[in-house]
């Protein structure tokens, strides 16, 4: 398979030797954390960290600080974790976080607010084209409208986030509409309808697999490479909508190779494991219609009303996206799965948001691993074949002509 076109927003990336993604551009907000609480200046230093041992040390620390615990994110700029905590008349909870290594920053609403203020909006505003997510930037609940969201639907939204108190929640109105990105083209195909490969991983059993959007997993239980061409995969699990959206595919061929990596079109970046997002971290996305996007993740465990019902526990982010990316795999610059795409609105011209079922979640699901298994030809991560002799097609091969020309080793990208 190839890409038929250049992405409108795309990411180049060279390679020297080993696969690295150099930095994009973003402002990510400051901490503007707090520095009150501790007096032992050496213990109080947060640490200079990477974004997966960022969300290493805040899983930690929600453990840690228990109900003090209200939100993390990390920082780009300082490239520290910047913990949210609400104090009450013990003190140390402030001291425990910032000896742990993270930035702190006294806020007013519990996690146990804002999961409450989220459980109200999912009883009494359920509304098709409507999300909600904690924000830990601003320690509120981010609702977002898309334009399909209006007169009655609207006041009912409104007086539903107006109702759980000042400073609990914001609603931000999106220009596009909110709906799962499948579509019919290219990569992963089945009928009229085209998606894409997320990860390739191992089943339970020893066999090989890929992991995909779950929307696209029940729309069709086989799946072919090439547009009305023999299946070469079958549908073992999926779940859309409810709690997720992501399948298990089945290659049919037990001797199928699943490496784990994703081909960006001239080359393949390994997929070493698993992480979870954390907020304000740099993430990539590939999808057979658009390729290499890039962009921030704005917020966790977000829900997410499409008109074919509700998702809950998926990231959102800015990252780009359109119909034909649905499934397509999200991942950090070293190599770790984050995501599979799941939808949202706008495109890669305008922007827009985009949501992401978490990898982490979808493997425990099925029962997959990440890795290698099986030994013959196959299909890569991210929706292309595999092998040494193989070609780009028309558009992948402008962007391979692109990227070839990049000397240097990196990426550089818009959102």
């Amino acid at each position: 398979m190839s890409h038929k076109r250049i992405p409108k927003r795309k990411a180049v990336m060279a390679v020297g030797g080993a696969v690295a993604l150099g930095a994009a551009a973003f402002l990510l907000p400051n901490a503007n954390a707090s520095q009150d609480g501790g007096s032992d200046g050496a213990a109080a230093a947060p640490k200079t960290l990477k974004a997966g041992d960022a969300s290493d040390l805040a899983s930690r620390l929600a453990g840690l600080l228990g109900d003090a615990f209200a939100g993390s994110y990390y920082d780009g700029d300082s490239k520290q974790l910047v913990v949210n905590v609400v104090p009450g008349d013990d003190n140390n909870v402030i001291v425990q976080a910032k000896k742990a290594g993270a930035a702190v920053r006294e806020v007013d609403n519990s996690m146990t607010e804002l999961e409450a203020g989220a459980r109200t909006l999912k009883s009494e505003a359920a509304i098709p084209g409507t999300s909600w997510a904690v924000d830990p930037r601003t320690n509120k609940i981010l609702v977002t409208a898309d334009s399909t969201v209006t007169g009655d639907k609207w006041n009912r939204l409104e007086s539903t986030v107006e109702s759980l108190g000042s400073g609990m929640a914001t609603i931000k109105k999106s220009a596009g509409t909110f709906r799962t990105f499948a579509s019919g083209g290219d990569a992963i195909f089945s009928g009229g309808a085209r998606c894409s490969l997320g990860f390739n991983v191992t089943a339970g059993d020893g066999s090989p697999a890929f992991l995909t959007a779950g929307h696209c997993g029940v729309a069709a239980e086989q799946w072919s490479d090439a547009q009305g061409g023999q299946p070469i995969a079958t549908v073992d699990q999926a779940v859309f909508p409810g709690e997720g959206d992501f399948a298990l595919v089945r290659y049919d061929d037990p001797a199928t190779v699943a490496p784990s990596e994703v081909n960006l079109g001239d080359q393949t970046l390994p997929i070493s494991g698993a992480a979870e997002a954390t907020v304000g971290q740099e993430v990539f996305r590939m999808g057979s219609t658009t390729g290499l996007a890039d962009g921030q993740v704005l917020g966790l465990n977000a829900t997410v009303n499409y008109p074919e019902g509700t998702v809950t526990g998926l990231i959102q982010t800015n990252v780009c996206a359109e119909p034909g990316d649905s499934g397509g795999s999200m991942f950090t610059r070293d190599g770790l799965a984050v995501g599979l795409t799941s939808g949202g609105s706008g495109d890669c011209t305008s922007g827009g948001e985009t949501f992401f079922q978490p990898v982490t979640t979808a493997l425990a699901a099925v029962g997959a691993t990440l890795g290698d298994a099986g030994a013959g030809d196959g299909v890569g991560a991210g929706g292309e074949e595999v092998g040494a002799g193989d070609q780009a097609g028309d558009g992948a091969g402008a962007g391979a002509a692109e990227q070839g020309a990049q000397e240097d080793s990196g990426l550089t990208g818009t959102h």
